[in-house]
């Protein structure tokens, strides 16, 4: 009969696989989980110490992690190449889909906190600003999530024509835009406010209401709606 090894018999790179065998991957620390990713160290450091180094360097913040490009890692970390640092910003992108499939379309939008719930995921972490917008229904469910625009916004790069077709093609009655802030500073620009305007009577003329426009940054939102600007 083969004799089970103990955690203690494996090396540093193996120990936190074998953790999460005996204990399920809610028993390991963040710096065993990106070991795990890493799969091996150098020959100066294993793969837990390569994790708490960059960990560290992060602050021990996943969402700074997160920011992180490919070449960017190579560039910064000793030991790592093009397969870990691959692999580490996979990880991080399977998170923020995984956050972005969740059902938010079976339920409805009651809030400015369901919608930035429903937003987030598609705009947290770029480094460019992108615009979105959530196409409702009469119950205010969502009918579809789309992009309309990606670099530098304001009112001229926003068509607000293929905005309102997106409407009428997907037969919305309500409709929730948003744009992120790359610098976190969530106070809306002067272009901002009138994108905001342009938009809002290009609604009325259709018989479409425009609910809320959110500008996301960091971990947190401005609401048009809430803060009686819209």
């Amino acid at each position: 009969m083969t004799k089970r090894l103990t955690l203690k018999q494996f090396s540093n790179d193996e120990q936190p696989r074998e953790k999460m065998l005996l204990h399920g991957a809610s028993a390991l620390s963040n710096v065993e989980l990106l070991a795990i990713i890493l799969r091996s160290g150098d020959g100066a450091e294993n793969a837990l110490d390569l994790s708490r180094r960059i960990l560290a360097d992060c602050a021990n913040d996943l969402n700074k992690l997160a920011l992180l490009q490919v070449n960017e890692i190579i560039s910064r970390y000793r030991g790592v190449g093009v397969a870990k640092a691959t692999a580490i910003v996979s990880a991080m992108e399977l998170s923020r889909r995984r956050i972005g499939s969740s059902p938010f379309q079976s339920e409805q939008i009651r809030s400015s906190k369901d919608a930035y719930m429903a937003l987030f995921s598609s705009l947290r972490d770029l480094e460019h600003e992108e615009f979105w917008a959530l196409l409702l229904s009469k119950s205010n469910r969502v009918i579809a999530k789309v992009k309309l625009a990606s670099g530098g916004l304001d009112s001229t790069l926003v068509d607000v024509r293929i905005l309102l077709k997106k409407c009428i093609e997907y037969k919305a009655v309500g409709l929730i835009v948003a744009h992120n802030h790359p610098s976190g500073n969530l106070s809306p620009s002067v272009q901002d406010r009138v994108l905001t305007r342009k938009i809002k009577g290009g609604c009325e003329i259709m018989d479409i209401v425009l609910q809320d426009h959110l500008i996301i940054g960091g971990d947190g939102y401005f609401s048009f709606l809430d803060e009686g600007d819209l």
